[in-house]
This record gives structure tokens, C-alpha cells and sequence, in this order.
């Protein structure tokens, strides 16, 4: 499911990419989500990424490098480089994201596509972490 497939643990959230193959046009939609459903989604991709950046920190020598998963908030702290807080929003079945470099963000989700995607730019979250997690470790993560 989302974030599930993992093409190489060192460095990827396999399927990840912004938005390519979609020729400029407005790809992504919010879907409509039961409760139950937005809970799933939701908890299943809050658990992919804690995982994903527990191994991250395997391999990556960043002093001050921390990963913390409770009640629906993950927190990533990389250092120097600041903190990221990713959160649940229930009431709004949305996926909220604070980030050092690129400050807040709302995701929804797109069933169709399976992805958290920022209706402002129609970035998705996934493509935001590979980027800036990119410049801050110094290595592609993809």
C-alpha cells in the first residue's frame, strides 16, 4: 500500500516522486474517506515513515538525530538542521506537516493515486521528504 514498497532500504520511500508523468496537468484530487478508512491510511503511512527514518538514521552519522512516533505525531529531529512534526488531523482527514526548510503543510489524500498531496502546489508529501531530506543529508534519498 502507501510507502509500503521499499526498492532500497538505505534510501527510498519507494514509489516516490513528484509529480511526474502527469504533463503539468492537476493529477491529484481529495478523496472523500470514511473515518475508518482515513485512520487505516493514515496510521499505516505515520508507521512506514517512522520505520523508514529509524533506518535512515542507521545511515546517516547526523549528531542529534532522533526519531519519535506517538499518538498519531512523529517527530524527526535531524540535528542542526532542524525538526520535522508530521501529525494525524482526524477531523480533517488530512496529514499535517511542519518542516525546517519549507514550514507547514496540509497533505489529503488521493485514493486513486495512493498519495498525501498538498492541494496548493499538488506536491505530495512524500516528494517533499526525498527533496529536502535530500539536501540535508547530503545524498539522494529517493
Amino acid at each position: 500500500m502507501i510507502l509500503s514498497r521499499f526498492n532500497n532500504p538505505k534510501y527510498s520511500f519507494q514509489p516516490l516522486r513528484w509529480n511526474t508523468g502527469f504533463n503539468g496537468s492537476k493529477p491529484y484530487s481529495s478523496s472523500e474517506l470514511s473515518q475508518d478508512t482515513y485512520h487505516r491510511i493514515s496510521e499505516i503511512t505515520m508507521e512506514h515513515l517512522s520505520e523508514y527514518f529509524e533506518n535512515l538514521g542507521e545511515q546517516v552519522n547526523i549528531d542529534g538525530y532522533d526519531v519519535e512516533y506517538s499518538s498519531g505525531v512523529l517527530t524527526l529531529r535531524c540535528g542542526p538542521s532542524g525538526t520535522y512534526v508530521i501529525n494525524k488531523q482526524p477531523p480533517n482527514k488530512q496529514i499535517w506537516l511542519s518542516s525546517p526548510i519549507s514550514g507547514p503543510k496540509r497533505y489529503d489524500y488521493d485514493s486513486t493515486h495512493k498519495k498525501w498531496f498538498y492541494q496548493r502546489d499538488n506536491s505530495t508529501l512524500d516528494g517533499l521528504l526525498n527533496e529536502e531530506l535530500s539536501i540535508i543529508f547530503r545524498t539522494k534519498v529517493d
